[in-house]
């Protein structure tokens, strides 16, 4: 299989509170994908705000992953972005991610440990609650400003991640989600010894993805993680 020059519009069935229902998603074919038949490639599942849910895809490309990709299609990863459905939340989709990353690694050339998670806001909660709910599937989790006290439970939960690297960035003066929460989020982590950095833009508000995402540090830092069996 030949990689993708652009992101591809993609659909996979799962469940969402109890129903079955179409999850869309973009996905990134890496240059050279498909020319060694045994290489495998890192994947990175990034979840979208809470701006862009509905059923047009276009709409991801605004922040985050997809509109980095748009400007640099040379990202030596596999990468999914699927679409949370118009008035859901991420929370209501947990075990259809999960299932969306069984489908993805079942059908392109995963390598299962080097399995990354990232999200910005209402996503960057949602990387906080689907790594603490299986954190034995990512090598690395990069939440950018997610409110963490909005999941009833999470904080005592994130303990679950002392083993995973993670990287949290958020703006000191975001007015929508507090850098209260990522703090929390991160005493709460070390606590527990956790691996975890905390990057604060000083002058940043809520809109802290687009110089996190832009930072070659953060791919570096991110394609160097790898799950240990």
């Amino acid at each position: 299989m030949q990689a993708y020059h652009s992101q591809q519009a993609m659909a996979s069935t799962v469940q969402v509170a109890g129903k079955t229902t179409c999850l869309r998603y973009l996905l990134f074919l890496p240059p050279g994908y498909g020319a060694e038949r045994a290489r495998r490639w890192p994947l990175i599942l990034f979840l979208h705000g809470k701006g862009e849910r509905g059923d047009d895809l276009e709409l991801l490309k605004r922040h985050g992953l997809p509109r980095v990709l748009e400007q640099r299609p040379d990202l030596p990863c596999i990468v999914a972005s699927p679409q949370c459905p118009a008035n859901s939340d991420w929370s209501e989709l947990m075990d259809g991610l999960c299932r969306l990353l069984d489908e993805l690694t079942a059908r392109y050339a995963v390598d299962p440990d080097r399995c990354y998670l990232t999200g910005l806001s209402m996503g960057g909660r949602a990387a906080w609650q689907l790594a603490a709910t299986c954190p034995q599937r990512f090598a690395a989790v990069v939440p950018i400003c997610g409110n963490v006290s909005r999941v009833p439970g999470l904080l005592e939960r994130l303990c679950a991640l002392r083993d995973t690297p993670v990287w949290v960035f958020h703006g000191a003066r975001d007015p929508i989600v507090p850098l209260a929460e990522s703090e929390q989020a991160v005493r709460a982590l070390r606590a527990c010894g956790g691996n975890v950095r905390l990057t604060v833009y000083p002058e940043g508000e809520h809109d802290a993805w687009t110089e996190a995402y832009a930072s070659p540090d953060l791919y570096a830092w991110l394609l160097a993680q790898r799950r240990h069996r």
